[in-house]
């Protein structure tokens, strides 16, 4: 039986997440234009919640390579 996320589609998603967090903090970080008025985006919570999730991807990649993560995780 295969899992639900394999180790292409964890790399699919974490590749996703890295360029929503990279666009992010580039539009998050322009200097604002008061011709066009307010950001009606917040580019910084976005960028700081795809960062959120993609550690936790990056974990779930750790595991998939063999490494224990979490509270089961023996200190060496």
């Amino acid at each position: 039986m295969r899992s639900q996320m394999d180790l292409s589609l964890t790399l699919a998603i974490s590749a996703g997440l890295l360029a929503l967090t990279i666009g992010a903090g580039w539009m998050g970080a322009r200097p604002p234009n008061p011709h066009r008025g307010p950001r009606l985006v917040p580019w910084r919570l976005i960028m700081l919640m795809a960062a959120a999730v993609l550690m936790v991807v990056l974990a779930h990649l750790l595991n998939l390579f063999g490494v224990t993560t979490g509270r089961g995780a023996q200190p060496y």
